[in-house]
């Protein structure tokens, strides 16, 4: 045996490294991933670029909507020309008469020179307000022999050129108003006659005929969308979660609970007007339900919302640990005790976030509703109760967007822009609501 010292094993040569400074492999992944940063900031910029222009676009056209034109009149109502009103055949021919009478007499006051007759300056007035001045005197029969002051609503022609959409250049073939007619709206302004405020009557009217935008309201279509809600909610709710429950819980892993799984999947990619066409078929020509109907638009919504909810509350269902479920049946409980006492409470949350949403994409559907003759109607008077609100023929809200945008008057656009701001507020609402619950309910382990 030898006695050898230890030799130091030998360096290589070449530049010496620091891990305190970077190589040039290290700086160039640095710089792929720095570009990588860069191309998602950038992404996200322009999402929500697209966002904020979209926005701006949906509240720019749509705004206008909430606010009206009306002009201001006093009107004497004599009695000798209300019975005389109420006795003729065109009752209301005869009420638009004594408006066209004020409408000249109040530019005469106001110092106004026209040689317009009553009927040409009638039209300066929306085509509705013969019979709202009727339909006044006769819900107060008290005011006969006085001066009242009534509010009108301006022709829709007269509401767009205050709101810059109408230009005396547009008119020159229209045959309602024509450039003297928007000289006479100037001055009237000026002197007070003709105002824009606040249009209540768009958040909680009914819709309108093809003649009378500036009438036209969500108000009843609200409700309309309202008490369908109520049926998906008392539909959907209970059946895709008890569907989701045995599914993940109690049923058997075969090819039977394979293939629904598959179909569940399958149904959440199909077309939503497919279940329109499944609606149609079932719950009008089958069981013969009243076409337009919310009754037979929620059910129709139900069948498309199901796989939605049941996917989701799978998922929530499949989130929850497996010890959960162990330490339960570990203590003594049964099977149901534990899904129902353990793992539901502990998947609620995600329960309710995904019902939610299947509500919220449910409200913004117009494919099924026009199978079931939603969109053709319309919703000209509140239902009068709650079995009327489920059962008389009713509008929705995107049903009721899409027969404004249908229709020719710019002023029915203006209202389906204003429409789709209500419809966004609605989402909002439900995805906020979605949001609180999942935190008032969610819990840590």
């Amino acid at each position: 045996m030898t006695d050898a010292t230890a030799q130091p094993l030998p360096q290589p040569e070449g530049k010496k490294s620091s891990i305190l400074v970077a190589d040039a492999h290290t700086a160039k992944r640095n710089a792929a991933e720095g570009r990588f940063k860069a191309y998602g900031i950038i992404a996200i910029l322009i999402g929500l670029l697209f966002l904020v222009a979209l926005l701006g676009s949906i509240i720019f056209n749509g705004a206008p909507a909430f606010t009206q034109t009306r002009v201001t009149l006093d009107i004497p109502l004599n009695e000798d020309e209300i019975e005389a009103a109420e006795a003729s055949i065109v009752k209301t021919a005869k009420y638009n008469d004594l408006v066209g009478t004020a409408v000249a007499k109040a530019l005469a006051d106001a110092g106004i020179e026209t040689d317009m007759e009553p009927d040409s300056l009638l039209r300066m007035l929306s085509g509705s307000a013969g019979s709202n001045f009727r339909n006044r005197v006769l819900d107060n029969p008290g005011l006969v022999g006085s001066t009242q002051t009534f509010e009108f609503l301006a022709s829709s022609r007269v509401d767009g050129y205050l709101k810059g959409r109408v230009t005396r250049d547009a008119l020159v073939d229209d045959k309602n108003l024509d450039a003297a007619h928007l000289d006479l709206v100037d001055q009237m302004r000026e002197a007070g006659l003709v105002n824009r405020g606040f249009n209540l009557d768009f958040i909680l009217g009914a819709d309108a005929s093809d003649t009378r935008p500036e009438a036209a309201g969500m108000g009843v279509s609200m409700l309309g969308s309202f008490f369908m809600m109520l049926v998906v909610l008392a539909c959907a709710l209970p059946i895709g979660i008890a569907a989701s429950i045995y599914l993940e819980e109690f049923a058997p892993q075969n090819r039977w609970t394979d293939l629904i799984e598959v179909n569940i999947s399958n149904l959440a990619a199909v077309p939503s007007i497919v279940f329109g066409i499944l609606g149609l078929s079932a719950f009008i020509q089958v069981m013969h339900l009243p076409q337009s109907a919310p009754l037979v638009g929620g059910l129709t919504l139900t069948l498309m919302t199901l796989p939605t909810i049941v996917i989701s509350t799978r998922a929530s269902l499949k989130s929850v640990p497996p010890s959960i479920r162990d330490a339960a049946l570990g203590v003594g409980a049964s099977k149901m005790q534990a899904v129902f006492h353990h793992v539901l409470p502990l998947a609620m949350p995600g329960i309710l976030t995904g019902t939610i949403i299947g509500l919220a994409q449910a409200l913004g559907e117009t494919a099924p509703l026009l199978l079931i003759g939603m969109v053709g109607f319309i919703a000209s008077n509140p239902p009068e109760g709650l079995t009327s609100g489920f059962m008389d023929p009713n509008s929705a809200m995107p049903a009721q967007i899409y027969e404004w945008a249908k229709r020719s008057d710019p002023a029915f656009y203006e209202r389906a822009w204003g429409g789709i701001i209500i419809l966004l507020l609605f989402l909002m609402t439900m995805n906020i609501i979605a949001i609180l619950l999942r935190r008032k309910f969610e819990r840590r382990w």
